[in-house]
């Protein structure tokens, strides 16, 4: 199997994406620890500020030393300089807000899982037709679950990914799974400013937990 299925498997399996970028190293590494004792697997962390890449070379440091199995990947990905840069630094994957054809040429030949963001079936189709199997929803919020229900026939050998517009409410996740995705992306909505600036990471474990709860259930 190849590492791009894996790591497409783990997410598909996990049901969900969380993401986050916070300043501090401090609080990115532990929101890491919190997350992951909830069960988390694999994680985005957003290229969203000046201290993401180091502080994201810190998480892989952290990774490698205390979460075995962990993947770790970076979004908000716009070029291939960042592509380049975070890969260097660790990244299992990469996730985009749009469609970056030369991320994607670059990824496809290389095996490495690519989810770029998509929001028309122009876009989704050149994703496709670039090699892209795995495709983020964005922004989710906007396109809503009728979207999802009226392009999903369209393109059959493709998953898909809602990122914004995701709440943790059984309603919503229930809404979007029916509606065909494989796994939601969700950011602040789980991972929120006010926890992290909070440190409550005690909180943040135990709401990642119930929303991992609330997945299971919701797919049974």
């Amino acid at each position: 199997m190849s590492r791009t299925q894996q790591i497409a498997d783990a997410i598909i399996a996990q049901g969900i994406l969380p993401l986050y970028y916070h300043s501090s190293e401090e609080v990115s590494l532990e929101t890491l620890r919190a997350i992951h004792r909830a069960g988390i697997r694999a994680v985005e962390y957003t290229n969203r500020g000046e201290a993401a890449l180091h502080n994201f070379s810190q998480m892989v440091a952290l990774r490698n030393a205390e979460m075995p199995g962990l993947l770790l990947g970076v979004g908000t990905i716009k070029n291939m300089t960042q592509a380049s840069d975070y890969l260097s630094a660790g990244a299992d994957f990469l996730v985009s807000p749009g469609f970056v054809a030369d991320v994607a040429a670059h990824c496809v030949a290389h095996d490495i899982f690519y989810a770029p963001g998509c929001m028309t079936p122009t876009e989704i189709i050149a994703a496709e037709n670039a090699g892209i199997r795995f495709i983020k929803l964005f922004p989710g919020n906007l396109l809503g679950t009728e979207f999802m229900t009226t392009i999903k026939d369209i393109f059959p050998a493709l998953k898909f990914m809602p990122t914004g517009g995701v709440d943790t409410t059984a309603e919503s996740i229930s809404a979007w799974f029916k509606s065909g995705v494989c796994a939601v992306g969700m950011g602040s909505k789980l991972i929120s400013k006010k926890l992290m600036e909070a440190k409550d990471f005690v909180a943040m474990e135990a709401d990642t937990r119930k929303v991992l709860e609330t997945i299971r259930s919701v797919r049974t």
